[in-house]
């Protein structure tokens, strides 16, 4: 039986984490703007193209059974035209069927960001929950979720949805805020925060390219403030922990990218991802998945 070709779109950390396992499963193919030996040579197919850019992305017609959409929404505008670029080549795929020719894929997979949601207030938030997208980055978001949908939808795609919090891993740390003294809210303007480890939602991503159908909060159980979190790794990682700030005086002394993420609280729920496709955590929270300084230097 002839293996299913995958897609992936956007094959950055989070996906190489999991190449090992799709690698084994699935004849992989990768989209990227340059060349890149290190895929090439793990025994991934490249296609040169970008999405900013249509005219390139003609050879993915056809091409696969299975997508991993990661690439991110451009970085200004109402619309994530990437996205619709995407589907416009993918759609073509449609007409050379009715032809005899290449045919849809059969499952598309696609990460969003639990941004969607807005500002919950603190609440316990569910894949029901309206969105409510509150910046433009997460707009563009919720625009790439909708075209997405309807366009699996009018053709009888299998389509799943991560909406993923703060990625982590060893590497993924907020060491350069902490060694800057980047202040965080006051315990009394804080917010609740959402984590997931890097190879979690490696391992996620591999169980939805055969399982689940829908949005799923791809999110672990942690359930913990925002300064709480930045005080976790600076103990960990033998750093000053962070100043504290009212948030009357935070807009002069935060970026304005990172106070965006500190107006927003929620709590991910992520019982359905455990339910249905019996996800088993190796990090639970981050304080599992957090590192010790030591560990790292042996």
């Amino acid at each position: 039986m002839a293996r299913k070709c995958l897609l992936v779109v956007g094959c950055g950390d989070v996906a190489r984490r999991a190449l090992p396992q799709w690698l084994e499963r699935y004849d992989v193919a990768a989209l990227v703007r340059s060349p890149d030996p290190v895929l090439a040579a793990s025994g991934v197919r490249l296609h040169a193209g970008d999405l900013d850019q249509p005219e390139t992305l003609a050879p993915l017609a056809g091409v696969a059974d299975l997508i991993v959409h990661a690439a991110p929404p451009p970085e200004a505008g109402p619309q994530d035209v990437r996205t619709r670029n995407l589907l416009a080549v993918l759609g073509q795929s449609q007409n050379l069927s009715q032809k005899g020719g290449a045919m849809l894929p059969q499952r598309v997979v696609y990460i969003s960001t639990s941004g969607v949601y807005g500002d919950c207030g603190g609440a316990y938030v569910d894949e029901s929950r309206p969105l409510n997208a509150q910046t433009d980055r997460a707009g563009r978001r919720v625009d790439a979720e909708t075209v997405l949908t309807r366009w699996c939808a009018d053709r009888g795609i299998a389509l799943v949805i991560l909406r993923v919090p703060g990625i982590y891993a060893a590497d993924r740390l907020p060491l350069a805020q902490l060694r800057r003294g980047t202040p965080v809210l006051a315990a009394e303007d804080d917010v609740y925060t959402n984590h997931i480890h890097a190879d979690d939602l490696a391992a996620i991503l591999t169980a939805v390219l055969s399982l689940g159908e829908g949005a799923y909060n791809a999110s672990d159980e942690s359930e913990m403030k925002m300064g709480e979190y930045f005080d976790l790794v600076a103990d960990r990682m033998g750093l000053p922990r962070p100043p504290r700030v009212r948030r009357a005086e935070a807009a002069g002394r935060i970026s304005p990218v990172l106070l965006s993420y500190m107006s927003e609280s929620r709590r991910l729920v992520n019982r359905r991802m455990k339910a249905e496709l019996g996800v088993r955590l190796r990090y639970p929270t981050v304080y599992e998945g957090v590192p010790r300084a030591e560990s790292l230097a042996s």
